[in-house]
């Protein structure tokens, strides 16, 4: 049984779906949000998913976004009365999940809100009246009665220091809030469509759930000890059924490849403060796409050991400023310093909370004990934007760049003399490949793109991980693709390999115009295709982009394309 209330004009709408005896999934579908968090572009909306399980005593596994507030409490009064629901289980304090925990006290009064000791403390500057509660953690269970037995798992850290599972015995379904979620939009309850979903589920967990790779393995070695789950109730996106033993080693693989990584930059800021978790989860993305693995850890909720533990394991420490007035915090600050080694990196970034610690005196504190930054202090002065996030991205990159050199020289110098050379003998012409997404620009200059199908007209470029239009280039995204001209691309290679700081202005002095799908053309291009990324392939370092035709003109009808000839393979 399936009912939706609809709210045409904001394309809001609520489904709500009995997914197991008993257990009836409330979800909330956004179906036009095009940006979570500010930080990362959505491509397919995203849903808020909520839980209502009736035994003899009715628990409220996480609410919605307050967006919905009208939709969602409506929807909430025809499937229960509210002042019978006993418990409320809030799997973390993020506002998508808890946004109307306040509204739904105000129904039901006397129900008690279960949730880790960190999630209390942080609902209690949320929600201005007294209301019950009890601090929940692993192997603690409520009884609902008719079977239906509420087991927690401590999750922390997924990616708030907050979070817990829920496990309901009877149906062997496990609520894991931000865990195994994926930011798609769809009439779908269920992972019935996997070839639609595996991109939006790769795409959120190296935003979401990578920075914290080994959180989530202890989360799931947790998830092994309860035995059968045959249903995963996330809190974005399609539940996981049919594809879920798939999905889930999915998770598994891609979380042990980030914890072995050889090396790690240790990451620090305090959640709910500002833009710390979101400026931190940026930062993390763009490091690990150099392959350096990242930790994540709350200054105010972690203990000294271990905020310690991880300084001193990682090779690079990244702090985003906490409040002055925060004494845990403070306390975090100098049980870093105390332990900051001076072969580390450091990099500092703002949280614009309002009371930021002052960056330049930290900075000075790290920088008089040896340790060298990785990239210049993010100082912001104003809400961040989608420019913020992206020179966050970026320099994020930048230290994880900065770390693995030395390792990634050995590594070109390792390859065997005769196939590098063998290899290099594959020429390829030039291009410089143009992007523009949320009033951001960017562009990088490409060699590996082949015309890949005539009908329709199509070509594939392949694309380094840490390559910072990396962002600009996923399905659905529109490029443009530049083609250069043999006699004259010199100026125009020069500029488009020059390293410049995050967030510099990679088209300062480059004559352009636009192009029908927002991006720049550059005026000195032989030919220019506009295309939209319509599929992608992951091939070990590189990603592979189909990219389909839409126009398309030549400048000069007698250019040559510029070739590149390589000597060598085994690095560009």
């Amino acid at each position: 049984m399936v009912a939706v209330t609809e709210n045409v004009q904001r394309r809001l709408t609520i489904q709500t779906v009995e997914i197991a005896p008993n257990i009836t999934a409330i979800r909330s579908l956004d179906w036009d949000r095009d940006r979570f968090d500010i930080e990362f572009g959505l491509q397919n909306g995203t849903t808020y998913n909520s839980y209502l399980i009736k035994g003899d005593r009715i628990a409220l596994v996480d609410t919605s976004h307050s967006k919905f507030s009208d939709l969602y409490l409506e929807t909430l009064k025809t499937l229960v009365n509210p002042k019978a629901i006993d418990y409320i289980i809030v799997s973390h304090t993020e506002p998508d999940h808890s946004g109307l925990v306040e509204d739904v006290l105000q129904l039901a009064p006397r129900a008690t809100v279960l949730a880790s000791k960190v999630a209390l403390q942080f609902l209690e500057n949320l929600v201005h009246d007294p209301f019950s509660k009890r601090i929940v953690k692993s192997g603690d269970v409520v009884d609902l009665g008719d079977g239906h037995e509420i087991e927690f798992v401590s999750a922390p850290n997924l990616h708030w220091p907050d979070t817990i599972f829920s496990f309901d015995r009877k149906t062997k379904t496990l609520f894991t809030c931000d865990a195994f979620g994926m930011h798609y939009c769809s009439d779908d309850t269920f992972d019935v469509d996997l070839e639609a979903i595996e991109p939006d589920f790769r795409f959120y967990y190296d935003c979401l759930m990578g920075p914290n790779s080994r959180s989530l393995l202890n989360a799931m070695k947790k998830m092994g000890e309860l035995g059968e789950i045959k249903i995963i109730a996330n809190g974005h996106g399609p539940l996981l059924y049919h594809h879920l033993d798939f999905l889930r080693e999915k998770y598994h693989n891609w979380s042990q490849v980030q914890a072995k990584a050889e090396t790690t930059v240790g990451i620090f800021y305090v959640s709910g403060y500002g833009y710390g978790d979101k400026l931190a989860h940026v930062i993390a993305h763009g490091i690990q796409k150099t392959g350096v693995g990242t930790e994540v850890l709350d200054l105010s909720t972690a203990d000294v050991q271990e905020i310690q533990g991880l300084a001193g394991r990682a090779a690079g420490i990244v702090v985003g400023m906490p409040p002055s007035s925060n004494l845990a915090a403070q306390a975090g600050i100098s049980s870093l310093l105390a332990v900051t080694k001076n072969k580390q990196c450091i990099g500092l970034f703002e949280s614009f909370g309002g009371d930021d610690e002052p960056i330049d005196s930290l900075r000075r504190q790290f920088t008089e004990q040896g340790v060298k930054e990785g990239f210049a202090a993010i100082k912001i002065k104003e809400s961040p934007s989608p420019a913020t996030f992206q020179l966050c991205e970026e320099a994020g990159t930048d230290i994880g760049q900065l770390l693995v050199r030395d390792r990634n020289i050995k590594q070109v110098k390792s390859l065997d003399v005769n196939m590098e050379k063998a290899l290099g003998r594959i020429s390829n012409g030039l291009y410089i490949i143009t992007s523009q997404k949320n009033g951001v620009k960017s562009a990088m200059l490409a060699s590996w793109v082949a015309q890949a199908s005539l009908q329709p007209l199509g070509f594939t470029v392949a694309v380094a991980k840490d390559r910072a239009i990396e962002a600009f280039m996923q399905v659905g995204d529109k490029i443009v693709l530049n083609v250069l001209e043999e006699g004259n691309y010199k100026e125009l290679k020069r500029q488009f390999l020059k390293r410049l700081p995050p967030g510099a202005d990679r088209f300062a002095e480059v004559k352009t115009q636009t192009a029908k799908n927002g991006c720049p053309i550059l005026s000195e291009a032989l030919a220019y295709m506009e295309c939209e990324i319509t599929d992608s392939m992951e091939c070990s370092d590189h990603w592979i982009m189909y990219c389909s035709v839409k126009e398309g003109k030549v400048s000069k009808q007698d250019g040559v394309t510029a070739v590149r000839h390589r000597k060598v393979g085994n690095y560009y």
